[in-house]
């Protein structure tokens, strides 16, 4: 049997010499995989070269890992010590994971060693034991193609369950916002609500959230407010209390609507984090660990201007690309919505018609390309005080994109005492000026 560095050399020299092995073996092999320090770093350049589409060889990785004190002699060892074609690269990874999981599972007996000496509750031990397993039995699945008629014969079963009632979107309480989207959210996709600031996005995502969480698994990541501002909120919209009640209570307050929430919120699946400067692996990270310990369905990022590149030295359109990238595909990987918060260019409340378009999402065109559905909130009021009294509680949600369905405005009641939104009932305001309501 063969050894783990015999069985990752052999990984690396197949690849060196058939650099395409990689399209095989990208979906499941990871630096961590290899137990050899100079093996984990040679894989890592190897697989940061061959994701440009650069070719690799001896030469050419010796250049990038020399700095490191591996010597050309080494690279030239680990070339020919394989005398395998490609094809062979499938076992013997398969090999070194079970290798790397083996490990895995001695280090877990371990720990679950000590946390049965902890003095902590028993709960407690058995989810942090829990965690530390699910982390070795993560699996991925393999890319496959789908023949069409057996595409068309399983999306069958999928129409069937939507026709008696048993597959539905994620509803987002708000009905006509619902009925746009053909039942409410769907699983692997990116929504992004933009707005210019004061508009009211942070609202309506706790809105939605809180709403959905009586059903579903909710996160919620504020990068922009700390989690006392976000319980004022919570316990307003819950409890159907003014905020400013909440923050300055006189005294003989009524403890009734706090007692409301507090109730309330024990039948919610809402969590929140308020850790700032995220960039895409922390939030990828963070949603896993989430949908692994509690569920998750739904992810709210809170906003993605806030989010941090993983090169500071990229220009900004760049980063915000490839978080907005990263989002996308971390709806899809774990089968959720995530739901991004944006904040749109400054040019938008300069126009006569102030309702934001996808042109005006900032710093990149990447958000537009990635988003499913792409909705801008508007509320006449907050940009123009002389809008009229009709305007006070009215906000408008206009759908840009909506890649799957139907685009248009959504009519909106807005409670700003108590920061919620709620469905608008009756026509829409009308403005006693050259403008009607949709010019706003």
């Amino acid at each position: 049997m063969q050894n783990s560095y015999e069985i990752e050399t052999g990984i690396l020299s197949i690849l060196l010499n058939f650099n395409n092995a990689i399209d095989e073996v990208c979906d499941i092999l990871k630096p961590d995989h290899f137990a050899d320090s100079t093996n984990r770093i040679i894989f890592t350049e190897m697989s940061a070269q061959l994701s440009t589409g650069q070719a690799v060889d001896v030469l050419t990785l010796f250049d990038k890992v020399r700095s490191k004190r591996i010597t050309l002699d080494t690279i030239n060892a680990i070339s020919q010590s394989h005398a395998h074609t490609g094809r062979s690269i499938r076992k013997l990874v398969n090999a070194l994971i079970d290798r790397y999981k083996e490990s895995k599972m001695a280090e877990l007996a371990h720990t679950i060693a000590d946390l049965a000496k902890l003095d902590a509750p028993i709960s407690e031990r058995l989810d942090r034991a829990q965690e530390a397993l699910g982390k070795i039995t993560e699996t991925h699945d393999e890319d496959e193609w789908v023949e069409a008629y057996e595409a068309v014969l399983t999306h069958t079963q999928v129409i069937e369950q939507r026709e008696e009632g048993l597959l539905t979107g994620i509803k987002t309480g708000l009905v006509d916002f619902d009925e746009m989207l053909d039942g409410g959210f769907q699983r692997g996709n990116l929504v992004i609500i933009g707005a210019r600031p004061a508009m009211g996005k942070t609202a309506l995502a706790m809105t939605i959230g809180l709403s959905i969480a009586r059903s579903y698994h909710v996160g919620f990541l504020s990068m922009e407010m700390p989690h006392q501002d976000l319980r004022d909120r919570q316990m307003a919209i819950l409890g159907d209390v003014a905020i400013s009640d909440l923050k300055r209570p006189k005294k003989g307050f009524s403890y009734a609507p706090i007692v409301e929430a507090t109730e309330k919120a024990k039948e919610l699946n809402f969590r929140v984090s308020d850790k700032a400067g995220l960039n895409i692996l922390q939030v990828r990270s963070k949603a896993r660990a989430l949908k692994r310990r509690k569920g998750l369905d739904v992810l709210i990022v809170d906003y993605i201007g806030l989010m941090q590149g993983l090169d500071s030295k990229q220009s900004r359109a760049y980063q915000i690309e490839e978080i907005s990238r990263g989002l996308k595909a971390l709806a899809k990987e774990l089968d959720i919505v995530v739901v991004c918060l944006a904040q749109v260019n400054r040019g938008a409340a300069e126009r006569a018609n102030q309702v934001p378009g996808l042109h005006d999402l900032r710093d990149s065109g990447a958000i537009e390309q990635d988003g499913d559905v792409i909705g801008f909130i508007h509320r006449p009021i907050a940009s123009n005080p002389e809008a009229g009294a009709q305007f006070e509680h009215y906000g408008l949600l206009r759908i840009g994109k909506n890649r799957q369905g139907k685009t248009g405005d959504v009519h909106l009641f807005y409670d700003g005492a108590k920061t919620v939104f709620k469905a608008w009932s009756g026509e829409p305001p009308k403005a006693q000026t050259r403008h009607s309501a949709g010019d706003y």
